[in-house]
């Protein structure tokens, strides 16, 4: 059986290890005559790529996409779209130390649980490199959601690092770009600056994250009821993700916290159809899109592979102490932003097109 696709109508199947000589995704079901070059998905790439800061993994990729198929005269035909990003930086000696061993918080021991054998150099298949294939994807359905939907806007940012948290009332859009970390509260990113400067050098430590990610102007109507409900579709997109062990829409677990009368979102009819005067539902009632922002966060633990020994066992089952060296994000949450993104584009082009196929578009008709 095949883990490795995801998607309805647009599927996204992803290949390639860590380690490996090149990794990349196939996609099918770009609708024809998208506009697409290899530059359109560089520009998601660079954001997602390593080496770029103090701040993140010092394994320097380019990420380079290569398109292989599916686009002829620079627009898509319609048909699998061959995705490749060739590994140049690897470094696999680094994991020599640990061929018989399993690392405390990896997925080394699941893997060999599961499958008898594992690729160890820096966690094969499980490793957060494999994301690099997702945002390449992503730019593709950017690229479709620009022409089908071109006012829809999709981005995210880092809304807390360890117990540190942004200020709401300092949110400002525009300082998401200017920063190691995509962080919309430009005082909260100094602050992180520092402290992750000192678990990095002096306490060899790493720490988690919580991502925010929001899709304005998606038209009402995406998503279907009970088993392809748009929400149920964007958590299982964000949990695949490697490292999340968490995932909100809208209000979240806070939900739980709240009455009735608070946490519903009363609707008043407005110019250009309802409106809504809070949106505790995240852009999503009864698993269908409202035409809010949809809101969707997710929680990314810290990085595993510390220079910090913690126990753990060998294959053989005697025990050992495990310091993980190499090149590792000492929050790999930073780089979990553009991924993020690139699910939320992924899913909300699907159920696009899914609707366009039941519906072809129609909506009831209000006021």
């Amino acid at each position: 059986m095949s883990y490795n696709t995801f998607g309805h109508l647009f599927r996204v199947t992803t290949w390639g290890e860590s380690h490996g000589p090149a990794l990349g995704a196939t996609v099918d079901g770009t609708p024809p005559g998208i506009a697409l070059d290899p530059a359109m998905l560089q520009h998601w790439l660079d954001k997602r790529r390593p080496g770029q800061n103090k701040n993140t993994t010092q394994r320097n990729e380019p990420d380079a996409v290569e398109i292989l198929s599916g686009v002829y005269e620079g627009r898509s035909t319609g048909t699998p779209i061959q995705l490749m990003i060739r590994n140049t930086d690897q470094r696999s000696k680094d994991y020599g130390d640990i061929l018989q061993t399993f690392r405390p918080g990896h997925a080394d021991i699941t893997y060999h649980q599961k499958y008898g054998l594992r690729d160890p150099r820096g966690g094969g298949r499980s490793s957060a490199r494999e994301t690099a294939a997702r945002v390449a994807a992503g730019g593709i359905a950017r690229a479709a959601l620009d022409h089908l939907v071109p006012s829809i806007e999709i981005k995210g940012y880092m809304v807390q690092m360890g117990e540190k948290t942004i200020d709401r009332e300092r949110f400002d859009w525009g300082a998401i770009d200017q920063n190691d970390f995509w962080c919309p509260d430009a005082t909260a990113a100094k602050d992180w600056e520092d402290y992750l400067t000192w678990l990095r050098k002096d306490d060899h430590n790493s720490v988690g994250a919580m991502i925010e990610v929001v899709a304005r102007n998606v038209p009402a109507g995406l998503g279907a009821p009970i088993y392809g409900k748009l929400d149920t579709d964007l958590a299982a997109a964000m949990m695949s993700i490697n490292a999340v062990k968490g995932v909100e829409i809208g209000e979240g677990m806070a939900a739980a916290a709240l009455t009735g009368r608070d946490n519903a979102d009363e609707i008043f009819m407005g110019p250009d159809g309802p409106d809504y005067s809070s949106n505790h539902a995240g852009g999503i009632l009864g698993g269908i899109s409202t035409g809010q922002d949809i809101v969707v966060r997710f929680a990314v633990k810290p990085t595993s592979s510390i220079l910090s020994p913690r126990k753990s066992i060998r294959l053989d089952g005697s025990p050992t102490e495990v310091i993980t060296k190499g090149r590792h994000d000492p929050c790999v949450g930073i780089r979990a932003v553009p991924v993020g993104e690139a699910m939320m584009a992924c899913v909300v082009l699907d159920h696009l097109l899914r609707d366009r196929g039941q519906t072809g578009g129609t909506r009831g008709a209000i006021g």
